[in-house]
């Protein structure tokens, strides 16, 4: 029966972060709408979003081929899976022996991957431009994210997230500035990742400066629908990381009472809005940066990711 008990929460968990992702979008949405003195969309309007491009035909280029309509599929799948890993209001869950941070990281880059080559398969200008683009900040987000699961095995032992947000709960823990600089890495990273600013708008449709965007243009109906959502689950998995690495408390374990789970629910729930806020006030205090100042940007992360992973490592050599 406990294990029932555990696998029903498992599932619910998969089921939230589906249901949560644009409910997120649409939260920041409205929040930089407030900032900037207008009235901006519904709160739920990528719900709207996502039920109109579900009911829409899909129209496919003439030189598409199987890859293309295979690849949101995958995409989404990829993503949803790589969500569902990271431990939100409840830790060692039936699948939490899977939810290891190189497993999410190689989740996410075979995500990346296929979005690539499906914006390189009909063969416009455009998709090949943002495919490049793509590349270019994979290769360096990439290796900023391999340095803070090396920083974090350091410290905790372990690449498992439930046991990273159990010993972060400890008092051995203490005040670090490794993993300050790995908390600052990982924010610029999961920035770039979700091409948000300043490395991206996903408000435009500027061909001298989007990135995502160019490599979805051909994509119709439901493709783009899975695809605008696993987008949205992938910006809820960076905030759901940030809040499991970095801020655990309010997480429950696996075998507690209903309530327990309720209360690990309302944490996760404020931990999301106010990370969903922090993310309105930043990218409406700053302006976004020229293309080619991008990889100056993700290097940045890499050194703190390196930097922190060397000082953890020197201070446990003395």
């Amino acid at each position: 029966m406990a294990l029932m008990h555990d696998h029903l929460m498992q599932g619910g968990q998969m089921l939230l972060l589906l249901l949560l992702a644009p409910l997120l979008t649409g939260w920041v949405r409205t929040l930089k709408a407030q900032l900037l003195r207008r009235r901006g969309p519904s709160l739920l309007q990528p719900y709207r979003d996502l039920l109109k491009l579900l009911r829409k035909e899909v129209v496919l280029a003439d030189s598409a081929s199987w890859l293309f309509r295979v690849a949101p599929y995958l995409i989404f799948a990829a993503i949803w899976v790589a969500a569902a890993l990271v431990p939100t209001f409840a830790s060692s869950l039936p699948f939490s022996w899977s939810a290891d941070l190189i497993a999410i990281v190689a989740l996410l880059g075979t995500a990346r991957f296929f979005l690539a080559l499906a914006g390189l398969d009909v063969g416009t200008s455009f998709g090949g431009i943002g495919a490049s683009r793509e590349m270019m900040i994979a290769s360096l987000a990439e290796p900023a994210m391999l340095m803070l699961v090396f920083t974090l095995s350091l410290l905790a032992g372990t690449t498992e997230l439930s046991a990273v947000a159990r010993f972060m709960l400890t008092a051995d823990v203490g005040l670090r500035v490794s993993l300050a600089l790995a908390l600052l890495a990982l924010i610029m990273v999961a920035i770039a990742e979700n091409a948000r600013i300043p490395v991206d708008n996903p408000a435009t449709h500027l061909e001298l400066t989007m990135v995502h965007e160019a490599m979805v243009l051909e994509y119709s109906g439901r493709h783009l629908a899975l695809i605008e959502l696993a987008a949205s689950l992938k910006l809820l998995l960076y905030l759901s990381l940030l809040g499991c690495i970095f801020v655990p408390w309010g997480m429950t374990t696996a075998g507690e009472e209903a309530t327990a789970y309720l209360l690990g629910v309302a944490a996760y729930l404020a931990k999301l809005g106010l990370g969903g806020l922090l993310l309105a006030l930043f990218e409406t205090s700053i302006a976004k940066m020229r293309v080619f100042r991008v990889d100056q940007f993700l290097s940045a992360a890499l050194m703190l990711g390196l930097l922190g992973a060397l000082l953890l490592f020197v201070s446990r050599s003395l």
